[in-house]
């Protein structure tokens, strides 16, 4: 099976990654004082979890995608030529 192309997958998904960064820090940012890590560790948890199933849905995707391409479309069968004659 053909491999996804890692460049475009790496640049693709760091998009994904600075983004999420960046929840992360407003996460943090918002936590009450005083409780910051009871007031962002579930919502930094659920992000990093969202990151992890994108990240592996997005590679498998392109690796479908990769093997999908390496094989040319078959052909009609002849028979269905066969009958329409």
């Amino acid at each position: 099976m053909p491999k996804l192309d890692r460049e475009a997958y790496t640049a693709l998904m760091r998009q994904q990654v600075e983004a999420m960064l960046g929840h992360v820090a407003d996460a943090i940012n918002n936590a009450p004082d005083g409780h910051i890590i009871a007031g962002s560790e579930c919502r930094v948890r659920d992000l990093f979890a969202t990151l992890r199933r994108t990240a592996f849905e997005v590679g498998l995707q392109m690796r479908s995608d990769a093997a999908e391409a390496a094989f040319p479309p078959s052909e009609e069968p002849r028979l269905r030529e066969e009958a329409a004659e």
